[in-house]
């Protein structure tokens, strides 16, 4: 019998580290400029602007595929984001390894915010935060781990809960709001679909074990 440590989930705390260091920082950013007043209000800042995802301008800035996601708009959006990054991601990664970890939250940024441009690809509006990539992590997770509870007021499988997640983010694409629903949507397909390559991989190794046994 084989026994794995488990790794310890360094990368979570510090995606939530960095995170909160960004929030500081461009919350210090705006503080120095002149119109603070009305950019308090929701309004980004061009030293801001040019790590947002916005569709009209993806291939200007390629990089913001991935810099939004270490930008909110505010605390309470930067706090939902790292507590439920906090607890989904740290049971991810002690399971699947740092590297690995990494990989798909960075990935599913990436998805997050490609679904955003292919939906709207000429949309001026900004996109930031960290929601693509934690609904990456909750949509592996729950593959790989679909009868874990989660209390959303009441106990639900993991599994069932990204699938009404899912479904809230499909129906909320239709709906307008200033919550980037196709990014969520986007983040979580990518994360079901690393949970299902990653499950059909562990299937293959623990049948190469027996074979040679």
């Amino acid at each position: 019998m084989v026994y794995r440590k488990r790794k310890f989930p360094f990368v979570t705390f510090t995606l939530i580290f960095i995170n909160f260091i960004c929030f500081f920082l461009s919350i210090l950013i705006l503080s120095t400029h002149p119109n603070w007043s009305w950019l308090k209000e929701g309004v980004c800042s061009r030293e801001i602007e040019k790590f947002c995802f916005i569709p009209a301008y993806a291939f200007e800035r390629p990089w913001s595929f991935f810099t939004s996601a270490f930008l909110h708009a505010d605390f309470s959006h930067l706090f939902f984001n790292m507590f439920s990054l906090f607890l989904f991601g740290i049971y991810l990664e002690s399971r699947i390894g740092n590297g690995k970890f990494l990989l798909i939250y960075l990935l599913s940024t990436f998805f997050g915010s490609l679904a955003y441009f292919l939906v709207s690809p000429n949309s001026p509006i900004p996109a930031l935060g960290a929601s693509a990539a934690v609904f990456g992590v909750i949509g592996c997770l729950a593959i790989l781990h679909p009868n874990l509870l989660v209390w959303i007021g009441f106990p639900m499988p993991l599994i069932l809960a990204a699938i009404v997640w899912g479904i809230i983010s499909f129906i909320g694409i239709f709906v307008p709001s200033y919550i980037a629903h196709h990014a969520h949507l986007g983040g979580l397909l990518f994360g079901i679909l690393s949970g299902i390559l990653l499950r059909r991989k562990k299937r293959r190794i623990r049948v190469y074990y027996y074979y040679y046994y």
